[in-house]
């Protein structure tokens, strides 16, 4: 099996709840369509995009809520990767900048190398639109952040205020449009059907 075909089973494996492994070839997917006119090194996206959550699935984040709460899973993924890539024979001089991509993957980083752009900007990708809000809603009550519908839509308001603005490259700048309106839309819809009483 080539090392691509190891993440993938690796992480399919892990991921739990089971809703997660869908971001993950997802993601993988935006990068490709981001990452379209720039010279980039793809191995490193791959292993990025399959790898950088790790920290967030069930059996590899503390179940403690208290730990949970101070819990940073991005470190925890750049930790974990350089073995994990090594164990999947992994090209050795490549894993620090898939290392790098992990570290700069949220939205409140500046990547400085291309593959952590596209990367990030995919990621950012993935918080809008009809996934965001389903990625967003599916935690409500199992999520310390998310206790009730209010505190999704807030959290869903949010990123529609401050994550299209982040977006690096003018290939996700394009593809985050109608996203943006079809959030737009559904909250204005939550806003209209719910009025004060959205629990």
């Amino acid at each position: 099996m080539s090392f691509r075909e190891l993440i993938a089973e690796y992480i399919e494996a892990e991921a739990k709840p089971r809703e997660k492994f869908g971001h993950q070839p997802r993601l993988y997917a935006l990068t490709r369509e981001v990452g379209q006119g720039f010279e980039y090194d793809d191995d490193v996206v791959y292993a990025a995009a399959w790898l950088h959550d790790l920290g967030v699935f069930t059996g590899h984040r503390p179940e403690d809520l208290e730990q949970l709460k101070k819990w940073d899973n991005t470190k925890y993924a750049m930790e974990q990767a350089p073995a994990l890539l090594t164990r999947f024979a992994f090209p050795a001089g490549k894993i620090d900048a898939v290392v790098e991509a992990i570290r700069t993957h949220q939205p409140a980083f500046a990547p400085q190398t291309m593959e952590g752009k596209i990367l990030r900007d995919a990621d950012i990708l993935e918080q809008l639109g009809a996934i965001g809000i389903l990625r967003t809603v599916c935690k409500v009550g199992r999520d310390t952040r998310f206790a009730d519908f209010t505190s999704a839509v807030r959290s869903l308001e949010k990123a529609l205020a401050e994550l299209p603005g982040k977006l690096a490259l003018d290939t996700a700048k394009k593809m985050a449009e109608p996203r943006i309106r079809l959030l737009q839309d559904f909250l204005a819809g939550v806003k209209q059907e719910a009025g004060d009483s959205l629990g």
